[in-house]
Order: C-alpha cells, then sequence, then structure tokens
C-alpha cells in the first residue's frame, strides 16, 4: 500500500533492515563508535607525524571516505520513515523547519548517521587544510589545530600575505 505525502510515494510499513543479532539502537551505536574510532589515526597522524611518509601517504587516501560514505549510506537507509520528507521540508516553500528537524534527529540511528556524514567532512576539510599547509609551505602542525576548530579562520591565515 502507497500514500501519498508531498508528492512522494512512500511505501508504508514496518520493514526494519536487521543485522543479525543487533537491534537498531545497537546498530546505531555500533556504527557511531566505529566512524568516531576510523577517523582518529588520520588526525593522530596529522597532529604527530606531520612530516612522516606514511602520513603524507594516508592524506592521499580515499579508502577513510569510502567506509564512512558506506557507513552514512547505511545508516541513512536504516533511519528513513514515512514521515522523513515531511518533516525536512514541513513548510510551504518546502524549506527545512527546526521543530521537524529536531524531532527527525530524536531519531538514535538519524543522530548517528548525521555524526557519520560531519566525521566525513571534517576529515575531509582537515586534510585539505593539511595538504593546503604543504603547498604553501606553511606548517600543517600548527594550522591543523585551526582546521579542527574554525575552517574559516584556517582560510583566512591562508589567503594572508606570506612572507
Amino acid at each position: 500500500m502507497n500514500v501519498l505525502i508531498d508528492q512522494w510515494k512512500v511505501p508504508l510499513g514496518s520493514f526494519t533492515p536487521v543485522v543479525i543479532g543487533l537491534a537498531n539502537p545497537q546498530i546505531a551505536s555500533s556504527v557511531f563508535t566505529l566512524g568516531t574510532a576510523a577517523v582518529l589515526p588520520f588526525y593522530t597522524l596529522m597532529v604527530l607525524a606531520p612530516t612522516a611518509e606514511l602520513t603524507k601517504k594516508s592524506m592521499e587516501s580515499t579508502i577513510p571516505y569510502v567506509v564512512l560514505g558506506l557507513l552514512y549510506a547505511y545508516l541513512l537507509y536504516l533511519s528513513w520513515t514515512p514521515d522523513t520528507i515531511r518533516l525536512m521540508f514541513a513548510s510551504k516553500y518546502w524549506l527545512p523547519e527546526l521543530p521537524g528537524m529536531a524531532k527527525m534527529f530524536s531519531n538514535e540511528m538519524t543522530l548517528a548517521s548525521a555524526w557519520i556524514h560531519l566525521l566525513a567532512i571534517d576529515l575531509f576539510a582537515a586534510r585539505q587544510v593539511f595538504q593546503d599547509g604543504w603547498r604553501t609551505k606553511l606548517r600543517p602542525d600548527i594550522l591543523f589545530p585551526f582546521a579542527c576548530f574554525s575552517v574559516p579562520l584556517e582560510l583566512s591565515l591562508m589567503s594572508s600575505p606570506k612572507h
């Protein structure tokens, strides 16, 4: 049976994919922890061994983005409900509204998918800062903390005149 929600056909039902032996909250928690742990080696290398060959090679790798992307897609798939579109685009102008987003992110699966998404974007931005530091001859180990806390501040430092 299908229901028309804001011109989107969404199947109704109680189908929920399950990993054998894990309930959905356990999946969200496990992937949250796995994703967090997966990015730590990259940050550790950038901070503790910025000039090491292993660090340079790992910064060129796409593996962490593929892994995080797959984790994100899986969690997004598990968190999708018939109400997702309605919650995301509740206004008559198809713009997100805070109450709908708050309700959507009260679901652990949705929150875990957002966390994985944030980890992937943050790691990508940190990698860009790290690589830009090498290209511009600015020390990436000095720039990296700015990338962790404020990419706009880092970008302004990168665009300042070089001495």
